[in-house]
C-alpha cells in the first residue's frame, strides 16, 4: 500500500511540475493534458499504440526491477535488448518453417541472446566483485559496435545499408486481427508474451525456492552466505534472468513494434526501464501499469504537440520529474511515515481528550 502511494505521489508531482511549465512557456496546462491524454486513449487506434509502446517498456522494466530485487543494477538494459532483439531477427531471416515454430526459435533466441550479454557482467560481478553498472555500460556500446558491423555485414537490406532486411510478416509478432480490433494499430502478440512474462516473474519472485534466495542476497549478501545460500550462483543467475527479460524486449520492438532491426540506435526502451522499474516499486504488477503509463505518455505527445504545438519535450520533462521523485521514495517514505505519525498521535489524543471529559 505504501508503495502505491509512493508511486501516485510521483506521478501527481510529475504532471504537477509539466503543468508548471506549460503555464511558464504560454500554454494551457489543461488543453496541454487534455489532448497529452487523448492522444494515447482517444479511439481504439490510438489506445492499441499506447499499448504496442509500453510492450518493451514491460520487459525493460522487469529486466532492471528483477535485478534490483536482487540486490544488483543491471544498467545494460539496452545492449542486452539490442542483442537479443539481433539474434530474433537473424533467426528469422535465415529460418524458413511453420509460423508458430518461427516465432518459438525467436523467443528462445531473443532470450538467449540477452542472457548471453548479461552473463559477462554477472561473471565479473561474481568472481571478481567488477560493479555491475561500470560493466552493463560497458557492454551496452560492445552490443551497440557489435550490431553497427554485423547487421551491414550480413543482414543489410537491398536499399539501405543502414538496417537489416525486412522479416516476413509470418516472422513477425504482428496479427491481423489485433489490429484490426484496434482500428489498425500496431500493438501485437508481443503484449500477451509480457502479460504471460509479468505472471512467471511474480511466481518466481514470490512463490519459489529460487526467488527467496536471489530476494536474500539481495537484502544482505553476508547473511545469505551464512546461510547457506551460494552468492556467486545467485548473482549469476539473477543477471540471467534479466537479460533475458531485455532480450525479449528486443523481438518486442523489432519483430513487433517494427519489422527490421536499424545500426547507429541504442534502445532508449533500455534506459526507460529503469524508470518504470521505479515508479513500479520493482514489482511485476506495478511494473506492468508503470509502463502502460509510459506508453501513454509516449504516444499521447506528438498529438499533444500536433493539436497545441506544446513541445514534446514537455512531455519528456514530466517523465523526468516522475523518474526524480519515484527515485527519491525512500525520502517519500520517511514523509509518509512522519505524517501517519502525526496523524496516529492526534487521534490518540483526542481519543484521550473525550476520556477524561
Amino acid at each position: 500500500m505504501r508503495n502505491l502511494i509512493i508511486s501516485l505521489c510521483a506521478v501527481l508531482f510529475g504532471l504537477i511540475g509539466g503543468a508548471i511549465l506549460m503555464a511558464v512557456t504560454g500554454h494551457d496546462p489543461i488543453e496541454g493534458y487534455r489532448y497529452l491524454f487523448q492522444g494515447g486513449l482517444k479511439n481504439a487506434s490510438r489506445f492499441g499504440d499506447t499499448l504496442a509502446t509500453g510492450t518493451p517498456l514491460i520487459f525493460t522494466g522487469l529486466s532492471v526491477a528483477f535485478a534490483f530485487r536482487t540486490g544488483l543494477f543491471n544498467i545494460g538494459a539496452a545492449g542486452q535488448m539490442l542483442f537479443g532483439g539481433f539474434c530474433a531477427t537473424v533467426v528469422g531471416l535465415n529460418i524458413d518453417t511453420a509460423r508458430p515454430l518461427l516465432l518459438l526459435l525467436m523467443i528462445l533466441a531473443a532470450i538467449a541472446g540477452g542472457a548471453v550479454w548479461a552473463f559477462i557482467p554477472g561473471l565479473l560481478k561474481a568472481r571478481f566483485n567488477v560493479h555491475e553498472v561500470v560493466s552493463t555500460i560497458m557492454m551496452n556500446w560492445i552490443a551497440y559496435w557489435t550490431i553497427y558491423y554485423a547487421v551491414p555485414a550480413y543482414l543489410k537490406a537491398e536499399q539501405i545499408e543502414t538496417e537489416s532486411r525486412s522479416l516476413a510478416d509470418k516472422a513477425t509478432l504482428r496479427s491481423p486481427f489485433l489490429s484490426d480490433m484496434f482500428g489498425g494499430s500496431y500493438v501485437n502478440l508481443g503484449l500477451f508474451l509480457a502479460v504471460i512474462v509479468v505472471i512467471v516473474i511474480a511466481f518466481i519472485i514470490n512463490k519459489t525456492t529460487l526467488g527467496y534466495e536471489l530476494k536474500a542476497v539481495g537484502f544482505n549478501r553476508h547473511s545469505a552466505e551464512y546461510a547457506g545460500i551460494g552468492v556467486n550462483r545467485s548473482i549469476i543467475t539473477s543477471m540471467l534472468i534479466s537479460g533475458a527479460l531485455a532480450g525479449l524486449a528486443g523481438l518486442a520492438q523489432y519483430a513487433g513494434n517494427g519489422n527490421n532491426i536499424q545500426i547507429g540506435i541504442l534502445p532508449s526502451q533500455g534506459y526507460d526501464g529503469i524508470a518504470v522499474a521505479l515508479l513500479g516499486a520493482n514489482s511485476p504488477l506495478g511494473v506492468l501499469v508503470s509502463a502502460l503509463f509510459f506508453g501513454l505518455l509516449y504516444s499521447g505527445r506528438g498529438f499533444m504537440n500536433a493539436m497545441t504545438e506544446i513541445p514534446p519535450e514537455i512531455a519528456d520533462s514530466i517523465i523526468a520529474i516522475i523518474i526524480y521523485f519515484a527515485a527519491t521514495s525512500v525520502l517519500m517514505d520517511r514523509l509518509i511515515t512522519r505524517f501517519m505519525s502525526k496523524r496516529r498521535s492526534t487521534m490518540a489524543a483526542t481519543a484521550g481528550g473525550k476520556e477524561k471529559v
